[in-house]
């Protein structure tokens, strides 16, 4: 669970983002002596911290709703906040708020860091003192600085419009790679296959959802190579691979392989012919126990941090709503997690404090530092980033106005205690029943898509883009399969689960695969592929 494991490919990109979208803000406040409300500010700043792993085209819609959505979060919390001060009702209110936070986030996928940004800034703004007539303002404010984090969010599209696509579709070859290199046999190989399914489709989602142009066409081409890895790891040169996905993460122009005789025929199938896009209100079914299991943990931790007598019980409810994964056994892995950052980092926060204290630029600048080494280290394991936001949270509620740092130290522990406690309970009390029924429909989907594509396969000449379609409707099934049994595998006090039918359904699936690649004339000999030029111009 505290592994380290190696930083993500644009850690840097959160990192600088959030740096240049929290400093304009909370310098102009430091200028003006209003840093009280940097609170506000914050809100908007920190939703740089959204959707860099996304097209620019996609990117503007998806930050323009986290800003809208934090900014409707802030709005009932400080509307709360102004009509009541009793602690009970506000507690009640954040863990509402939290599950609804949670479940909107996860049913629309948005990515990291998910609803924890989001429900720590309206928890904080529950407790903070607030007038009917102070609303408008401090919403403007935040909606100002959510204006100024959408254009940091886009400003690199400048200098490299099609990045996201070039990140997405060098991860997909280098997991091809990986799972070449086993040669579909030996210890691991079935891990390395479901990372490199998962890996290309996400790629391919990542294309189609910014398709067009020279580019994107070329991208398509790559990743149709990392597909053959797939599903014939043995005719795949693993190298080759490794080379066009170090070329694309520079800057250069994108490798142009040897053409296959069925490229044209991929690249001419249209956007529907991916994976089927799930209604959002369908997808919000499922999600169902992980909201009771949000509300109920952060209004219990929220409640016990009350009886404790801690003035801030929006830290226990924050803890809680960040411990909830997909099944219980991730939740208790980012309970630990947690809780080792959390302990760190106030350590941490004894050693800061001193300098942060000498001036208020001081605790401007030592927050900025905070919210880079966060965002610097958080992907190389979850409590190694947390040693850096703990002290970060406890300096922004020093903007004001100074206090005992004994004082924050003791609180922050306990809350963090209590609510990692009584939050990892809540999801072991609320079971997660329906992940059963999931991956039943799940190895449904997935037996229909691999008989659809044998029936094709039994055709004489079955037409290219219904075979296409085929395929990739298999290999999204299969990739949905895998992540479905993994979440299902980690509940508990559930049936027994078909895990003999799930590897039956894998191994059948991957097996039409390779015989839909083979029928469409994907695969080139040996020889021709050692004849073929590696990159053209």
């Amino acid at each position: 669970m505290l592994r380290l494991g190696r930083p993500s490919d644009i850690w840097f990109k959160p990192a600088l983002s959030v740096v240049a979208a929290v400093a304009p803000p909370n310098l102009t406040l430091l200028a003006l002596g209003r840093l009280d409300l940097a609170m506000y500010t914050m809100a908007g700043s920190l939703c740089a911290l959204y959707a860099h792993h996304r097209p620019y085209a996609a990117r503007a819609r998806v930050l323009a709703l986290v800003v809208l959505g934090m900014t409707g979060g802030l709005a009932v919390a400080l509307l709360a906040a102004a009509l009541t001060t009793n602690a009970v009702v506000l507690v009640a209110v954040g863990a509402l708020l939290a599950a609804a936070q949670k479940t909107l986030c996860d049913a629309t996928r948005i990515g990291p860091p998910g609803n924890v940004i989001l429900t720590f800034i309206s928890s904080a703004a529950l407790f903070a003192p607030q007038t009917l007539g102070q609303i408008p303002g401090h919403l403007g404010l935040a909606l100002a600085a959510g204006a100024w984090s959408w254009i940091v969010g886009m400003a690199p599209g400048l200098l490299r419009p099609h990045g996201p696509e070039r990140r997405a579709t060098a991860q997909a070859l280098d997991a091809a790679a990986a799972y070449a290199a086993t040669r579909g046999t030996g210890e691991g190989h079935a891990r390395a296959r479901a990372a490199a399914a998962a890996a290309v489709h996400a790629a391919w989602q990542t294309l189609l959802s910014a398709r067009g142009g020279d580019t994107g066409r070329a991208l398509e081409r790559l990743l149709v190579r990392a597909e053959v890895a797939l599903a014939a790891p043995v005719d795949t040169d693993p190298v080759r691979l490794r080379g066009w996905a170090r070329a694309l993460r520079g800057t250069g122009p994108v490798p142009r392989p040897h053409v296959l005789p069925a490229d044209d025929e991929l690249l001419g199938v249209d956007t529907e012919l991916a994976s089927p896009r799930t209604s959002l209100w369908r997808r919000l079914g499922p999600l169902t126990p992980l909201a009771v299991r949000t509300a109920l943990g952060c209004a219990l931790a929220g409640y016990a941090s009350l009886a404790l007598g801690i003035g801030r019980p929006y830290w226990a409810l924050v803890t809680a709503a960040s411990l909830y994964q997909a099944n219980v056994t991730l939740t208790w892995s980012r309970g630990v997690q947690r809780v080792v950052g959390n302990l760190v980092g106030v350590l941490a926060f004894a050693v800061i404090v001193p300098l942060a204290h000498l001036h208020p630029a001081a605790l401007v600048l030592t927050c900025l530092a905070l919210n880079f080494g966060a965002e610097a280290l958080i992907s190389r394991n979850y409590w190694l980033g947390s040693v850096c936001v703990t002290p970060m949270a406890l300096l922004i509620t020093e903007f004001a106005q100074y206090q005992d740092a004994g004082t924050l130290i003791t609180e922050r522990v306990v809350d963090t205690l209590v609510g990692a406690l009584v939050g990892f309970v809540a999801a072991v009390a609320v079971t997660n029943r329906r992940s059963g029924d999931r991956l039943d429909h799940a190895l449904t989907a997935a037996e229909r898509a691999r008989e659809t594509a044998a029936r094709l396969l039994a055709r004489p000449r079955p037409a290219p883009a219904a075979l296409e379609s085929a395929r990739r409707r298999l290999a999204a099934a299969l990739v949905e399969l895998r992540a479905t049994a993994d979440a299902a595998t980690g509940e508990w006090w559930q049936r027994a689960l078909p895990q003999e039918r799930v590897v039956a359904a894998e191994q059948a699936g991957h097996r039409t695969l390779a015989a839909t690649v083979r029928r469409q004339g994907l695969l080139l000999t040996r020889h021709n592929e050692a004849r073929a030029e590696d990159v053209r111009p």
